[in-house]
């Protein structure tokens, strides 16, 4: 729904694993890459934790990926299984010819020449188990006797464990104390933190297609931390419904409303700023209280009505909340250029009867003091056949004044992405990328 009015290709908040958007921040890339290496290496038990919606499953798919072909892998997807049957379950995993009448003794015969078969041909196996913390702790018992499957030198049967934190309280009982000292490797999935987010959000944002700025202000961001705790799932749900709510309200920038909105709707609690208010007030309070009663209170008094006067009345606009961009008027009365002068005006008069929610495509930009490097652009052999479609504004942003280009008008974004594809290399150097003319209009 909200795809088009953000310039995407498809969803970049999945709840479903997409190993295409998997990050590799958070320690997640490390992790991945050190669960290669204790495979490939024969390393026994892996175990790996994490909370729920900490990433486990999507983690899981790329380990699968990242393995070579020489390596099997089995899934465990019931953890519930009895001691008795997961031997079965991992036989018939792999495709073993047994049937449910066949005793232990005999499926563990089974397993082991498949398994010496593999290692011949310089093959290997590796069981999945999700879930784990679900398993029983006697088929716990059970995993470790299947890691005693070795010839002199190496383990016919690697084993990565994913569970929830309560994994580990399992593994603390006494009597599978064994299997504890069998994993020789213990991962743990930590929650993301504020700048994890921030740089989550933007791959997964362009791993789709979008090509801008930041689409979270920095404040919906901390929102976002606070109310997701830096759990992978929650993050795709809230980054998903709150990138909806922005589009019900024709804005391109998340901001912490749309955070909030997608919470409740979530059933996540929000965060009230009613506390924080009523301290910020009683502080106010208590300083001019102290301020009325103070020796130097008429001192005080005068110096701030001459500070108000002479600011307010020499800035009139301070007094206007800020916006986190302005499009200023496209006509500069300082240059002295005249093909740009042509431009700005021709924007004018663009700008005066486009339509809104029509598409163009920014393809430069750059500060106004810089404006003799705008001017040589312009002069580009490669940019004179388009010239009449080049379209020139100035914009603030954070104190700084900005030139920034778009590149024609299309009625929808179907027909401004193929038209991207068409820009000469000198302004596909500059990553172009899709904006709604009412967001600079």
């Amino acid at each position: 729904m909200y795809y088009e009015h953000f310039g995407l290709k498809y969803p970049p908040f999945k709840i479903t694993p997409d190993t295409q958007l998997f990050y590799h921040g958070g320690n997640r890339g490390l992790v991945l890459n050190a669960l290669v290496y204790a495979i490939e290496n024969g390393e026994g038990i892996v175990k790996v934790v994490g909370e729920v919606g900490s990433g486990k499953t999507m983690l899981c798919r790329m380990l699968e990926e990242k393995l070579p072909k020489r390596i099997e892998v089995v899934y465990i997807v019931n953890p519930r299984l009895p001691p008795e049957m997961i031997l079965h379950a991992i036989a018939l995993e792999m495709r073993l010819p047994i049937t449910p009448q066949d005793n232990r003794l005999q499926v563990m015969q089974a397993l082991q020449t498949r398994l010496l078969e593999k290692h011949a041909n310089n093959q290997q196996v590796v069981v999945f188990i999700e879930e784990a913390q679900e398993m029983p702790l006697e088929t716990l018992e059970e995993i470790r006797l299947l890691s005693n499957l070795e010839t002199t030198r190496h383990k016919l049967l690697q084993i990565v464990l994913f569970g929830q934190p309560e994994l580990d309280n399992n593994l603390s009982a006494t009597h599978i104390r064994q299997l504890k000292e069998r994993i020789t490797h213990s991962f743990y999935l930590k929650a993301l933190t504020r700048p994890d987010i921030r740089e989550y959000l933007r791959f997964r944002m362009h791993a789709v297609g979008y090509r801008g700025l930041p689409v979270f202000s920095p404040a919906a961001v901390r929102l976002l931390t606070r109310v997701s705790k830096g759990l992978m799932r929650r993050i795709n749900i809230l980054a998903d419904k709150a990138l909806l709510a922005a589009f019900a309200d024709d804005a391109y920038l998340v901001r912490p409303k749309h955070i909030c909105l997608a919470a409740r709707d979530s059933g996540f609690a929000c965060p009230r700023f009613f506390t924080s208010t009523w301290v910020s007030l009683l502080i106010v309070i208590v300083l001019v209280l102290g301020l009325w009663f103070s020796p130097y209170r008429e001192t005080t008094w005068a110096w701030l009505k001459s500070y108000t006067e002479t600011t307010f009345s020499a800035n009139p606009e301070t007094t206007s909340l800020a916006k986190p961009e302005t499009t200023l008027p496209p006509i500069s009365t300082t240059t002295t250029d005249p093909l740009l002068q042509q431009r700005l005006e021709a924007t004018e008069q663009w700008l005066a009867k486009a339509n809104g929610q029509h598409y163009s495509i920014q393809v430069m930009q750059t500060k106004v003091d810089k404006t003799e490097n705008l001017v040589a652009f312009l002069r580009q052999p490669e940019i004179q056949p388009l010239l009449e479609d080049l379209y020139i504004y100035r914009v603030s942003r954070k104190g700084d004044v900005f030139w920034e280009m778009v590149y024609a008008q299309f009625a929808d974004a179907d027909s401004a992405v193929a038209a991207i594809a068409t820009l000469p290399k000198i302004l596909q150097r500059n990553k172009p990328f899709l904006r709604k003319i009412a967001s600079f209009q």
